[in-house]
């Protein structure tokens, strides 16, 4: 009885680490990373489940459970939340929120909703090339063939907004 309980102990443990037929070198489950720079935070990064891979030719990282990303501006204050149901590492400077993302601006109460993000850290900066939805903090919505931001998303432009506009954003 007792080696059965291990095994099937075991077996969950085993279930826990694989994902799509990969198992990771390193893996941990609820991790908080906080990102400083000169002693200030400047995101705080949370995921249910982060694995690293290290191969012969390329090492990458993955979140597969999601991701959500706090921003922080130059104050200390709270910019931006970023949530994804999935992330990962595509080289050394970029890395791919993907799967209903969504970048809340808590500054002016306007969200981005998007399928795909890229996180620039060599220019500094967010986009997406995929199609975005802005909703306004008033309810009116905008859509784009896609957005540019600074990382804190501090300031971001739509590309080719098309949707309802009231005067004062021209």
């Amino acid at each position: 009885m007792m080696l059965f309980a291990a095994c099937k102990s075991e077996e969950n443990h085993t279930q826990l680490l694989e994902y799509d037929g990969k198992y990771p070198d390193e893996s941990a489950t609820n991790m908080t990373i906080t990102v400083s720079d000169s002693g200030k935070t400047s995101f705080i990064v949370n995921t249910p489940v982060f694995n690293r891979y290290n191969g012969p030719d390329t090492s990458y990282v993955d979140c597969p459970e999601g991701i959500t990303i706090i921003s922080f501006n130059d104050y200390g204050h709270r910019q931006a939340i970023v949530t994804a149901d999935y992330a990962c590492q595509i080289n050394n400077y970029l890395f791919k929120a993907v799967d209903n993302v969504i970048i809340y601006d808590l500054s002016n109460g306007d969200s981005v909703i998007t399928d795909e993000v890229i996180w620039d850290q060599r220019r500094r900066s967010i986009y997406s090339t995929k199609s975005v939805k802005q909703v306004k903090r008033d309810g009116s919505v905008n859509y784009g063939d896609g957005f540019d931001a600074d990382e804190r998303f501090t300031k971001y432009t739509i590309i080719h907004p098309h949707g309802e506009m009231a005067g004062y954003d021209f």
